[in-house]
């Protein structure tokens, strides 16, 4: 690898050299606080030596007293030339400050008519005949630029994008903080003469080449970048570019990354969310594997062993080329309609709203790994997946097999079984692993994916609060569209929201009283028999609170103008009820009303739920 290095003075970088902004680094990001950070760097140094020198003698001249004051390092920038075009590998966002900074100094410079002005202005811009070249080519921006050089007012100027907007933005900045700092023509042209002789500047050239690997290391270094900028500059960097501009890569990189989502703050993007589970999907066979692959390292990952062996994207610029042409563009895709798809309930696609009202988020990872590039049965492998992940999410909860990491573990495994497979494939891979962890939970041979037996305990306190309300709103879901019913609240309501007004919590149908203490042997058999799901119920807050624990017969009141499943309960609810009887008859399940609720009823209300559970998830 080779560096050249060669230091020079703000004049001299600003002068004769056209800098191309590489793809790299195409937006201008930096917001007040760099910005201000590099003022205060310049002007630190200079403060404190002219006030010094003046304090001795103020009729020194300002080309002297600049020359007097010690010179200021301000780093680094990389370079990469191809033919006579040079690129900024790293520096732009200093170079476009210092741009701005040159033009509010052009202004400041008419203001205090100092004799400067053109000196400043050459540093902004060259002319080549009648062109206008500004030294730092942002070539989308030059209206930008022109306008802040004529000195319109930045309320009035039209900005195109992220880098147009700060560039006005950070104009205003700069404006206020100079003109703050010098306040009189000699302090001025002092100041100019410092900037443009003392403020030195390390330029490093490297060969193309070398230019994505170098690219990595600056900007690992101050975590400056996001990991998916940096790999755009390593993707990027390989190809020739003459070719990106020709296919127009860098424009289908750009669509795409706004199209899935960018942030402003220090958090992962959600196009790292993508990244990171798009390569987990491909090649993560086992949950050990994973870390390596995480939204803060992926871009690292992604050219070394197994990932290069699927992607194929270590120095192979016609495979980037294509990836960038087509898995890049039809994942990218896919994932923004799975995430689009999951937020609103719709019947097409319901266990996928299921799966994220679960949490189960990795559910992006078993559909990018089912799913093939232009996969003529992508509807049928989203709703597959989707289905499956719910059902044995749910069978493990509920026969109380889903031991701490366990799902966890298993994504990993199933999606290395389902990777680029056929839809069949999908649930005979799901139930093979359902029936190992039944095997593994139990210490047992188990052949089916739901036994009583596993079942007939479960209650309360063997499941999170959310599950247990989930469970409930499924079965109240199963009900009422089976029964040609509507649902009286959405799931958001069911499951997720705590408001007094509309959120839901879990009602003991047995009350805490003595009364239905005389109805078991102990208290400890009570407490155990109470919390059985055939013994709970979904209320709204206010209609809970005031239910407490009244008796039964007072209870079937408020239960009849609840939930379906809740008023199923009361002898009202069957009147003239067809729907409800047809129902009943063709799923055969001995739905009744209950004028008392002790252990038989109990029993009867769990069974019911477990024959409920094997047509809903079967």
């Amino acid at each position: 690898m080779s560096i050249i290095p060669s230091p020079q003075n703000l004049e001299q970088v600003f002068s004769s050299t056209n800098y191309f902004i590489d793809f790299y680094q195409r937006h201008y990001k930096w917001s007040k606080d760099p910005v201000e950070r590099l003022l205060e760097d310049i002007f630190y140094k200079f403060n404190q030596d002219y006030d010094k020198i003046c304090e001795k003698d103020n009729s020194v001249n300002a080309e002297t007293i600049a020359a007097r004051v010690s010179s200021y390092f301000l780093n680094t920038y990389v370079t990469n030339t191809i033919g006579t075009d040079v690129y900024l590998v790293d520096g732009q966002q200093r170079f476009t400050t210092l741009t701005l900074l040159f033009i509010q100094l052009y202004q400041l410079a008419i203001k205090f008519n100092s004799e400067l002005q053109e000196w400043i202005k050459a540093r902004v811009y060259g002319v080549s005949g009648p062109n206008k070249n500004f030294w730092v080519h942002h070539t989308k921006h030059v209206k930008t630029l022109e306008a802040l050089l004529n000195n319109i007012n930045f309320s009035d100027i039209e900005s195109n994008g992220v880098t147009g907007s700060n560039m006005v933005n950070n104009s205003k900045i700069i404006k206020s903080y100079i003109e703050r700092e010098i306040t009189n023509l000699h302090k001025f042209d002092a100041f100019i003469y410092y900037l443009l002789r003392k403020i030195e500047i390390l330029r490093l050239e490297v060969s193309q080449q070398d230019v994505p690997m170098v690219f990595e290391v600056i900007n690992d270094r101050g975590v400056r970048l996001k990991p998916h900028e940096i790999l755009k500059g390593k993707l990027l960097g390989q190809i020739d570019k003459d070719e990106l501009e020709l296919l127009k890569l860098n424009d289908i990189w750009e669509t795409q990354i706004v199209k899935v989502g960018v942030g402003n703050d220090d958090d992962s993007d959600e196009i790292d969310k993508f990244f990171s589970s798009y390569i987990r999907s491909k090649v993560v066979d086992t949950r050990s594997a994973l870390e390596k692959y995480t939204e803060k390292n992926y871009h690292k990952a992604l050219f070394e062993n197994e990932s290069n062996l699927y992607f194929k994207l270590h120095r192979n610029p016609a495979e980037i080329k294509k990836f960038i042409q087509n898995d890049f563009i039809y994942f990218t895709n896919l994932y923004c309609k799975i995430r689009d798809l999951k937020d609103i309930f719709q019947e097409e696609y319901q266990h996928l709203y299921f799966n994220f009202l679960n949490d189960l988020s990795n559910i992006y990872i078993l559909i990018l790994s089912s799913i093939k590039h232009n996969d003529s049965k992508e509807d049928d492998k989203i709703k597959e997946v989707s289905y499956h992940l719910d059902r044995i999410f749910c069978l493990l909860q509920l026969q109380k097999a889903d031991s701490n990491n366990l799902l966890t573990n298993l994504i990993y495994k199933i999606s290395s079984e389902i990777r680029d497979s056929e839809v069949d494939l999908i649930s005979i891979v799901f139930d093979k692993y359902l029936i190992d962890s039944l095997k593994t939970a139990k210490n047992t041979e188990v052949t089916e994916v739901f036994n009583y037996n596993y079942f007939k305990d479960v209650g309360y306190s063997d499941l999170n609060t959310r599950f247990s309300r989930y469970f409930l709103a499924r079965i109240e879901y199963f009900l009422t569209k089976n029964a040609v019913a509507e649902m009286q609240n959405n799931f958001n309501n069911l499951v997720r929201n705590n408001g007094y007004a509309n959120g839901h919590h879990i009602e003991h149908i047995l009350s805490y009283n003595e009364e239905n203490l005389l109805m078991f042997e102990n208290e400890e058999i009570f407490e155990r028999e109470r919390n059985r799901l055939g013994g709970l119920l979904l209320l709204r807050g206010n209609s809970n609170q005031s239910s407490g624990n009244e008796k039964y017969v007072d209870k079937l009141k408020t239960y009849a103008q609840s939930l379906y499943w809740n008023a199923t309960l009361n002898s009202d609810t069957y009147h003239s009820n067809l729907d409800l009887k047809n129902f009943k008859s063709r799923f055969d399940l001995d739905i009744l009303p209950m004028s008392k609720f002790g252990p038989e009823e109990l029993e009867a209300r769990h069974r019911l739920l477990s024959k409920m559970i094997l047509i809903i998830w079967s």
